[in-house]
């Protein structure tokens, strides 16, 4: 026996040495699944000079590798909290493929009661990124014939059931010794209980990362639109959560579970949720649309969300199910890409919408400049619950939005139907191009119209042309690829015109933009929007900032970070805020003509995402991911600081929409 070594540090539970093996680990292994309680139980020796584990189920003596360190652990909790004796469990178990042993072994092996030579459970922890480790499971347990599988590297875990070869689905646990698979999955579900299972939580999980499980298991392979089914079923997910939290007091089950259900059971249960939630929340879907994946593949992709609670009330999960579908709807080459969450908040909490302002996105997208919007109003609110009736009165009748793209048009719609319990005013419409507005749209738009009261023939011309609008807010992230070059639409905008007055034959998408968007403002209105870093600083656009500056009051200019947008592109952005000049009252917020004036300007030097376009989030001293008041991962950014800047900034130029106070 060799000498013990480990040396506890007393703020994080965790052996010097387990840190520091960790810690030079570049293979993704952690020890976020473990209490600081199991990790201090770990004992490691000294043998040859080097860090060696006893292994609980064999007794053997092992090198105190990351991935040795995270079976260890997770075979003590095998022991001690699912209750499996030594004698049931295996470690580096070969496997047999057909007649022949693979050459590598199964980390660990959990063998029926009574029958040593059968496969019951299998973890595999060697592979420590998710989609070779699932990939590896399933081999292992389709050799097996393993019913149960279990993937984890010690920050994340998966618990699949196998149905048949190739058919998997996601388990929310697995069952102890003295517990059958079948009691497991019958057990009832209510809201409580699901907020305190929530896997985003407890795993410090992203929603994409279990959607992409679900499609390399599932929907790659299903002969289905993917866009379609996740959006069908998340849609019925939110009304089951929606639905579970009116029950009050009574606690009412949850249906978007399999309990156990054969494959048609499901299908037909699932079903009437998504035809309940149509009925609640209409104009998404049309009536006849019904669940496409066949029963079987329906079973793995309910597996996997049944366990996530989508409804949070600072709308990270939301906003992350809505990413995913806008991806698969958007194309980069048009310049569509999605705004993230935390460039969308920097610049709600800089224009500070009011209960009583009317609030527009000219290019929608997913609506999330809309929703967070209400959000904004709303104190930072939204649960399951539902909104208050002024809360669904605003959200209904004074936040608009418009995009041309059929599906993201429909995604936008959704949330905010539920937001503003059924109702909503997101509309399929080319804003540039009003005059091919439907007669819905047009009717919808007409009363936010500007009127002239005093120019009967300019007010006669914009009740039929939609050219001016009166909104407070204006908030958007145009599609900046490719160019307009439709004659039609460019003779509608001073901006496509040469400086000798003649028609450009083509002019950029978000130049256009620009000057739509000054149109829907009414005097002193405000609005932001996402432009590429070149419209600021190329001496061929100098054109636009002039005809910016003669419009509007530039409030300030935020250079976004090169990773805001990948891995989508890497095209350099920024983010302008105007006000529109007005000196009259009566007609809006004031905001009078300056010819020298201040301007907040900020570059983010830390995006929020790294160089692959992946999230970065906060971390404590212990390396692990900081959470929120509800539990969900921060992501580190500097946007933030950027918005409290700008309102000190407005707070000292007296600007109407930041007075002291407000």
């Amino acid at each position: 026996m060799g000498k013990k070594t480990a040396n506890q540090s007393p703020e994080t539970g965790v052996s010097e040495q387990v840190a520091h093996i960790l810690a030079d680990s570049r293979h993704g292994y952690g020890l976020d699944l473990f209490s600081a309680e199991e990790i201090a139980a770990l004992e490691i020796v000294s043998k040859r000079g080097k860090p060696h584990l006893k292994c609980l189920a064999s007794g053997k003596e092992r090198p105190a590798k990351p991935e040795e360190i995270v079976r260890q652990l997770f075979i003590r909790r095998l022991m001690t909290v699912y209750g499996y004796p030594p004698d049931r469990i295996a470690v580096e178990k070969g496997v047999y493929f057909g007649s022949s042993m693979a050459e590598k072994r199964a980390d660990i092996v959990i063998c029926e009661e009574g029958d040593p030579d059968t496969a019951h459970l299998i973890v595999e922890c060697k592979k420590p990124k998710r989609r070779d480790g699932l990939e590896q499971l399933k081999s292992y347990c389709n050799a097996e014939g393993a019913p149960i599988g279990v993937w984890t590297n010690g920050r994340e875990i998966v618990y699949l059931q196998r149905e048949e070869p190739n058919l998997f689905k996601s388990l929310p646990d697995i069952p102890r010794a003295d517990q059958k698979l079948s009691d497991l999955l019958a057990e009832r579900w209510d809201l409580a209980r699901l907020t305190a299972e929530n896997r985003l939580v407890k795993e410090r999980l992203s929603l994409k990362s279990v959607i992409l499980d679900m499609e390399d298991l599932v929907l790659a392979n299903a002969g289905v639109d993917a866009f379609e089914e996740v959006f069908k079923l998340i849609y019925a997910k939110l009304f089951d959560e929606w639905n579970a939290a009116r029950g009050g007091k009574k606690k009412v089950v949850l249906e978007f579970r399999i309990y156990g259900s054969t494959p048609n059971e499901l299908y037909d249960r699932i079903s009437r949720l998504f035809d309940q939630a149509k009925q609640q929340w209409p104009g998404v879907f049309l009536a006849d649309d019904k669940i496409k994946l066949n029963p079987r593949h329906l079973v793995t992709c309910v597996s996997f969300l049944e366990d996530i609670k989508l409804f949070n009330s600072n709308l990270q999960i939301i906003d992350e199910a809505f990413e995913y579908l806008a991806l698969k709807v958007w194309k980069p080459e048009k310049g569509q890409y999605f705004t993230v969450r935390h460039v969308i908040d920097m610049c709600v909490k800089m224009l500070n919408p009011t209960v009583d302002e009317f609030t527009i996105d000219t290019a929608s997208g997913s609506c999330g400049f809309t929703v967070h919007t209400i959000f904004w109003v709303w104190g930072n609110e939204f649960t399951a619950e539902g909104p208050s009736k002024w809360q669904s009165d605003f959200a209904a009748e004074r936040v608009y939005g418009i995009d041309f793209d059929e599906r993201a048009a429909t995604i936008a719609k959704a949330l905010n139907l539920i937001a503003g319990d059924g109702r909503t005013n997101i509309y399929r419409a080319n804003t540039l191009d009003p005059r091919d507005w439907s007669e819905d749209v047009r009717v919808a738009m007409r009363p936010r119209l500007r009127r002239f009261p005093g120019d009967r023939a300019q007010d006669d011309f914009n009740q039929k042309n939609f050219r001016y609008f009166s909104f407070d807010v204006l908030m958007t992230n145009p599609p900046f690829a490719g160019d307009i070059k439709d004659a039609r639409i460019l003779h509608q905008f001073d901006l496509a015109k040469k400086p000798s007055g003649k028609w450009q034959s083509a002019v950029g998408r978000d130049i256009l933009f620009i000057e739509r968007n000054l149109e829907f403002l009414r005097p002193g209105g405000r609005m932001c929007i996402v432009l590429p870093q070149g419209r600021f600083n190329n001496t061929t656009d100098a054109h636009i900032r002039e005809f910016i500056a003669d419009k509007a009051r530039i409030l300030a200019v935020v250079g976004l970070h090169g990773n805001t947008f990948k891995p989508h592109t890497g095209t350099k952005t920024s983010v302008l805020f105007l006000q529109k000049w007005n000196e009259d009252k009566k007609a809006g917020p004031l905001c009078p003509r300056a010819e020298d004036y201040p301007i907040y300007f900020a570059t983010s030097q830390n995006g929020g995402k790294d160089n692959s376009g992946d999230y970065i989030y906060k971390k404590g001293p212990d390396g692990r991911p900081l959470l929120d008041k509800q539990g969900h991962m921060i992501v580190d950014h500097d946007l933030d600081q950027i918005a409290d800047g700008f309102i000190q900034f407005a707070r000292r130029q007296g600007f109407t929409f930041w007075q002291e106070g407000e």
